[in-house]
């Protein structure tokens, strides 16, 4: 019986305590309650009255499961039918503005996504139950050039303003989220990263100068000089925006917050290993990649880059500027004259892969052979002609003529003219061969002293005359003069009457005075050619005359016989 009164009396007392707790509940009231049952379309709340509240299964993310704490808000306490009325979706509701203002209070972020642009930004909702304004110039720490790229992005924000004038109106700002994120994250990464850690980023944008990376909110820059061991590599033929790429740290400046990053170091430096792959002498192809006045640079291999100087494009050629003979991307083969790994230089060579012409020019054109050449172009001094590409010969002005005394080389010559020559000498050292026109002949000043000697009497055709004597061509067209002193006899003559017996074109004897070929000198007189003749007469006479005489002696020594 003690028993009985114990548990009427806990029961009542139970009842009591729940009028109690009905009494204090007050529609729209946010309460917890319990779940008791689940269907395929209700789920069942026991929130401490007298009936269980019924809440559609679509109010629920997730099934929940029996026993589960639910927040509900009291709609009525009675409704049609007696029965509790409460709403999750309220609830939740009620629960989200109250983790808004959380939020808004103690800067905390909240996730939204963006669904639409508008003027002057974008909309954003958050979670179900509100949509938010997000200013353009809030929506990035960077510019905004497509604002469509942004629809549909899922991110966090700051909450910036929530009422207005009295009304519900959020203003949402992912850039300050995002700053907030890059400062902690370059904090964590300047504590924790060292040089020569690798680090993943994303390509952010292009300089002239390099790359930036975008490390986690905050940058980094990859020099051009750090994108490869080749020194022709482009950032832009490497990389699109946006890219993923690992690289090195090689410096950080944790005061200036600042780092340096590398993609070369990535891989081992090609100069290095250079001995093992390449000795001097050796023969390689390259890519050309610069030309410039004093040369052109050639890449062995990506980061090897050796120069080939202006000097070494041709064994024969004058080149001015490499473009002559090559353009930037040709393949070309080169030789290894040195290099200097410290320095990280190569000496190329291309004529040491090619034939040198001069070491075989004598064979090709031996001493004393006959060529046909056009001449190149002329100097005051002579005339240059191609034997070959690259290989001049010259010929100078003493060479032109044995007889005539050539000054000027355009006085006998013409540029474009094709003359036969004969090769008189080849400098390999100097690189240089000398040409002769008049050798093709036979030298008639020789000749001339072969068959005259001094005081030979010769005759010639008088070309010109003048105050200081008479010009007189002999044979082989060979020029000789005779001075005014060598006309005449003065004692027996005057010069100027004996002149004037003689004209241009008389041919006319003379003796010769002074024969000098070294010289091409020829002095003739017809002074000394008279009294030559003179003399010759005068010992005709002579001899006439003793002539004579014996005959007449011999002719009384045979009539003194007869008369005897």
């Amino acid at each position: 019986m003690s028993e009985l009164n114990e548990d009427n009396l806990s029961q009542d007392d139970l009842q009591e305590q729940y009028l109690k707790t009905m009494d204090t509940l007050k529609e729209g009231q946010l309460i917890q309650g319990s779940v008791l049952e689940v269907s395929d379309e209700f789920v069942f709340i026991d929130v401490g009255y007298k009936s269980e509240g019924k809440i559609p299964l679509t109010e629920f993310e997730e099934k929940p499961k029996i026993g589960d704490t639910v927040k509900v808000v009291l709609l009525y306490k009675e409704g049609r039918n007696g029965q509790v009325i409460v709403s999750k979706r309220k609830a939740d509701e009620i629960d989200f503005w109250q983790q808004l203002q959380k939020s808004y209070r103690e800067h905390l972020p909240v996730e939204a996504v963006i669904v639409k642009s508008v003027k002057g930004g974008f909309e954003a909702k958050i979670q179900e139950h509100a949509l938010a304004m997000v200013p353009m110039s809030q929506v990035d720490n960077r510019k905004v050039e497509d604002p469509q790229e942004y629809i549909g992005l899922k991110s966090k924000f700051y909450i910036e303003r929530i009422y207005k004038s009295g009304q519900r109106r959020i203003v949402l700002s992912r850039r300050a989220w995002l700053e907030d994120k890059s400062r902690q994250q370059q904090d964590d990464f300047f504590k924790l990263k060292n040089i020569g850690d690798e680090v993943e980023g994303t390509v952010k944008s292009f300089t002239s100068f390099g790359v930036f990376i975008n490390l986690g909110g905050f940058d980094g820059l990859l020099h051009n000089s750090d994108l490869s061991w080749s020194k022709t590599a482009k950032a832009k033929d490497l990389f699109n925006k946006n890219d993923k790429v690992k690289l090195k740290i090689i410096n950080i400046d944790r005061d200036k917050k600042k780092i340096s990053l590398s993609l070369k170091e990535m891989t081992p430096n090609p100069w290095k290993s250079f001995e093992e792959r390449y000795e001097t002498g050796d023969i390689v192809k390259g890519k050309v990649t610069k030309l410039v006045e004093y040369g052109a640079f050639v890449e062995l291999e990506p980061g090897i880059e050796g120069l080939v100087h202006i000097s070494e494009l041709s064994w024969v050629r004058k080149v001015r500027h490499p473009k002559e003979v090559f353009n930037v991307n040709d393949t070309v083969e080169v030789k290894i004259l040195d290099f200097d790994l410290h320095e990280e230089k190569v000496s190329l060579s291309l004529k040491h892969v090619l034939k040198n012409p001069w070491d075989d020019l004598e064979e090709r054109y031996p001493e004393g052979s006959r060529i046909k050449r056009t001449i190149k172009n002329l100097s005051a001094t002579g005339a240059f002609l191609e034997l070959e590409e690259g290989i001049d010969g010259f010929l100078h002005v003493d060479d032109i003529s044995w007889t005539k005394h050539v000054k000027k080389s355009k006085d006998a010559l013409k540029a474009g003219e094709e003359i036969e020559v004969m090769i008189l000498k080849i400098d390999k050292e100097n690189k240089k061969v000398r040409l002769g026109l008049k050798q093709l002949s036979d030298d008639p000043w020789q000749a001339l002293q072969n068959v005259f000697s001094k005081g030979s009497v010769i005759e010639g055709e008088i070309k010109s005359i003048m105050e200081p004597g008479i010009e007189l061509e002999v044979q082989g067209g060979i020029k000789g003069f005779i001075k005014r002193s060598q006309i005449c006899d003065p004692t027996l003559e005057k010069v100027e009457e004996v002149i004037t017996r003689y004209k241009v074109g008389d041919k006319i004897k003379a003796s010769i005075i002074e024969l000098v070929p070294k010289r091409k000198k020829l002095g003739l007189s017809l002074r000394d050619y008279a009294d030559r003749e003179r003399a010759k007469d005068m010992e005709k006479y002579l001899h006439d005359e003793e002539d004579q005489i014996e005959t007449a002696t011999l002719a009384d020594i045979i009539k003194e016989k007869e008369a005897k």
